[in-house]
């Protein structure tokens, strides 16, 4: 299993305090709502309001180093999508990107799940690089891209 390897040694919510976007009773609220009900703490503060998607997209990248790609104005070759069939990418909230001989591009809203990026790279043969999006982007690629393919639009 591949680690991740951090370039800030920063938490998350740290990254968030640092940048302005929340505060120290923000991050605290959230914590103590994911003791109780479970959750990513991105997830937490986007479901209190405290920060917007592309806030914990932009920290992640911060935090690990995975380059940013906003997907509202990014066009996908309908040839890619066949690598990954739609049910997989609405599991695991991927989208394909690019492929390049055995290298196959994703965006994802998390970044850390290990898992999704073994999966894919089972079933696909390739070596995954990760970008971050947001996860309202990834649903709406999904959408539109996987709809297009299939005569849906």
């Amino acid at each position: 299993m591949r680690e991740l390897k951090r370039t800030s040694n920063k938490q998350l919510g740290e990254l968030l305090i640092e940048r302005g976007v929340i505060s120290r009773q923000q991050l605290e609220e959230a914590l103590e709502h994911k003791k109780q009900h479970g959750g990513l703490i991105g997830e937490v503060l986007v479901h209190l309001k405290f920060a917007t998607e592309h806030d914990i997209a932009q920290a992640l990248t911060c935090q690990y180093g995975f380059p940013y790609l906003p997907l509202g104005n990014y066009e996908i070759d309908p040839e890619i999508l066949k690598v990954i069939p739609e049910n997989i990418c609405r599991q695991f909230c991927i989208v394909p990107i690019d492929k390049i001989g055995k290298s196959l591009t994703i965006a994802t809203a998390n970044p850390l799940n290990m898992t999704a990026t073994q999966d894919v790279e089972t079933l696909t043969g390739c070596v995954v690089q990760v970008f971050v999006s947001t996860t309202t982007d990834i649903k709406s690629a999904i959408d539109r891209y996987y709809a297009a393919a299939e005569g849906k639009t």
